[in-house]
């Protein structure tokens, strides 16, 4: 055998090692479930458990070396001047030299308007989440507009979209505006209201969920390092969502018609990076989210230009206090949104006195490392919604609120909605919230090594669906005030896994299953929390060999 493979054996042992929690001279502290043992042997298509190790941004080969400080456009860290102009025009250079980083230096820059990113590979950079902040002093219902909801009435889609630092694509942009000025609300996501005029690239055959690789019919228009969209379709009898909800009776029997913002979401669209093309055979970047099957119309499409290899890192955005307003009326004091983003990341930012702080709106394979939401309390500290998956957020923070929370307002937490799958939350300090299920029936999600105060409540409209679909997975968890809620997801969502999860009791807000019958879901350790090994369920997966 060659060094080599001697080496990569030992490296992948020394990481499997770490990643359960051993020690030097001492055999594995804490207890190992069996579900662990069953996942590894088939780490791809367990039932319970999702396969969410390549989850985040892969990273970019090369950065353009354009390289421009603010301070050379006009941004002045006075507290007093609008430096948001300036900030742009530094953003916008890079973007037409094809990408490159600019920097803020430590100060505080007042900004009166938004920061928007719309090219790839433009990364923000700050001196660090405790030396530069952006002050800002005005909402997105000033700057923008009202963003009128697509469901009707008064509600503000400020609650749940857009960021006073916004990275998006130009063209999702564009769009988004025009339908906020005819006062009319976009589908936010990859191919948006024209979802049905994306051209195809090709048919693809069927194949089974954990699968690397698929056969299409026509690969001429495919190449390695494209993205694309995956695209499946539901049929008149709903077994696409009902094979999201794990399968069976329960689903089966299911009232699907009725749930007309549900049915909005589909088709289901996945985008994912090609790697390979070998005749007729595509090799992606990460393993199918769910069988191929013919019904479904399986199909690789076009969408719009996307945003990949931009960033923002090491600032605060501190924004103008103001009291909170009543639930769905918010007037877009928002933090960071990704949108129609894969592969960008956000790092080290802080942000304060928001309405929502950190958006994944149809956005996938992003990263939020380092990210702390304060202040005066937020009403989604984290949404994660429109079709977003594979993303990773870890080492975050939400503190606890500064000032009490107003009347008529609400507090979700970490939220996951709308079809959104294979997304992991890790390493987390959350001194209030819950883990907010919209509905929407988002699927293959995993919460671990999470201290939370289970404080907050979840949303959701009925006619958005069920509240979990397959394999939930919630991993050492541990809840300073002992209330269930949306933590012991045993008795709610179907095929799922509790492990790790210390005694908790129902109160406040109590659900019911959206499924009859056997769930199929797994509790195990229950009672254990920091004694569970693996502690870092996503880390463990990372350090699996593929």
């Amino acid at each position: 055998m060659s060094d080599a493979r001697i080496a990569r054996r030992t490296l992948l042992a020394g990481a499997t090692a770490v990643a359960l929690g051993a020690t030097t001279g001492t055999a594995r502290a804490g207890e190992v479930p069996t579900l662990w043992d069953e996942f590894r042997r088939t780490p791809l298509t367990h039932p319970q458990i999702p396969y969410v190790g390549r989850a985040g941004c892969r990273g970019r080969t090369a950065r353009p070396r354009f390289a421009a400080d603010v301070t050379d456009y006009g941004a002045v860290a006075d507290g007093t001047t609008d430096s948001a102009p300036a900030i742009n025009r530094a953003i916008a250079a890079a973007g037409r030299a094809g990408g490159g980083t600019v920097t803020i230096p430590p100060g505080t820059f007042r900004i009166d308007g938004l920061i928007r990113i719309g090219d790839s590979d433009v990364v923000l950079r700050g001196a660090g989440s405790g030396r530069t902040t952006l002050h800002a002093t005005k909402s997105l219902t000033e700057l923008i507009g009202v963003y009128g909801s697509r469901y009707g009435g008064d509600k503000s889609a400020w609650s749940w979209a857009g960021g006073l630092i916004w990275l998006a694509p130009h063209a999702r942009w564009d769009s988004l505006i025009a339908a906020i000025k005819a006062r009319a609300w976009p589908f936010e996501g990859w191919t948006g209201n024209k979802r049905d005029e994306w051209t195809p690239l090709t048919a693809v055959e069927p194949a089974a969920r954990g699968s690397w690789t698929v056969s299409v019919a026509d690969a001429s228009a495919l190449h390695p390092g494209r993205l694309v969209l995956l695209r499946l379709s539901d049929d008149p009898a709903h077994t696409l969502l009902r094979h999201m909800a794990g399968g069976g009776p329960g689903p089966a029997s299911y009232t699907w018609d009725d749930k007309t913002k549900l049915l909005s979401y589909v088709p289901y669209e996945w985008p994912v990076r090609i790697t390979r093309v070998r005749d007729r055979r595509i090799t992606l970047e990460r393993p199918l989210p769910l069988d191929i099957r013919p019904e479904w119309n399986p199909q690789l499409t076009t969408h719009i230009s996307e945003l990949t290899g931009s960033g923002v890192e090491g600032l605060t955005l501190d924004v103008t206090e103001t009291p909170m307003s009543p639930h769905l009326l918010d007037k877009g004091y928002n933090g960071v949104v990704l949108q129609c983003a894969y592969d960008c990341r956000v790092d080290d930012v802080t942000v304060r006195n928001v309405d929502n702080g950190f958006g994944l709106v149809a956005a996938s394979a992003c990263t939020l490392r380092r990210t702390r939401v304060g202040g005066r309390g937020s009403h989604h500290p984290y949404f994660c919604r429109e079709g977003s998956h594979d993303n990773l957020i870890e080492d975050f923070t939400i503190e606890q609120r500064t000032v009490p929370a107003p009347a008529d307002t609400q507090l979700h937490g970490i939220n996951v909605e709308g079809l959104s799958s294979y997304n992991v939350w890790s390493r987390g300090k959350m001194d209030m919230g819950t883990f907010d299920s919209h509905r929407g029936l988002p699927f293959a999600n995993v919460r671990t090594d999470i201290t939370v105060n289970n404080n907050g409540r979840h949303g959701g409209d009925a006619n958005a669906g069920p509240l979990f679909g397959a394999r939930f997975t919630h991993w050492n968890i541990r809840v300073t005030n002992g209330r269930a809620g949306l933590m012991k997801i045993d008795g709610l969502a179907p095929y799922s896994a509790t492990v790790g999860l210390n005694e908790v009791s129902e109160s406040d807000q109590t659900d019911v299953p959206d499924f009859s019958g056997d769930l199929h879901s797994r509790l195990e350790l229950y009672g254990t929390t920091d004694a569970v090994r693996p502690r870092n369920l996503y880390d463990a997966q990372r350090a699996l060999p593929r």
